[in-house]
């Protein structure tokens, strides 16, 4: 399984959105998730039809931290045109982790 870094700390277990079906589909349907999603090839996401409120980090090319918003169910977020990828995560999650903008993430296949 994959893992979230923040420079030399794992923060969190991560799921990646390989195909095209599971980026449009994001978090959608579930009750809660344990660690993050990274979806690639993203500048926008949408809470229509969430059951829980998420953190959505935005990622520039190089995987920096260009934004951090809170999304409440039934919203449409805001485009980030310098955006390349997001992570969605539980809200208050970031915090938690201790991520903030401009951070550099990675993803790692072992700890």
């Amino acid at each position: 399984m994959p893992w979230l870094a923040c420079g030399d700390r794992v923060v969190a277990s991560l799921e990646v959105a390989r195909t095209r079906s599971e980026r449009r589909r994001g978090l959608l349907g579930r009750d809660d998730v344990t660690g993050a999603l990274l979806i690639e090839r993203c500048r926008c996401v949408h809470t229509i039809g969430m059951r829980f409120d998420i953190d959505v980090a935005y990622l520039d090319a190089h995987h920096r931290v260009i934004d951090i918003v809170t999304m409440p169910p039934g919203r449409i977020g805001r485009p980030r045109l310098s955006a390349r990828s997001v992570i969605e995560a539980r809200a208050g999650a970031f915090e938690q982790w201790g991520v903030t903008v401009a951070d550099a993430l990675d993803v790692r296949l072992d700890t």
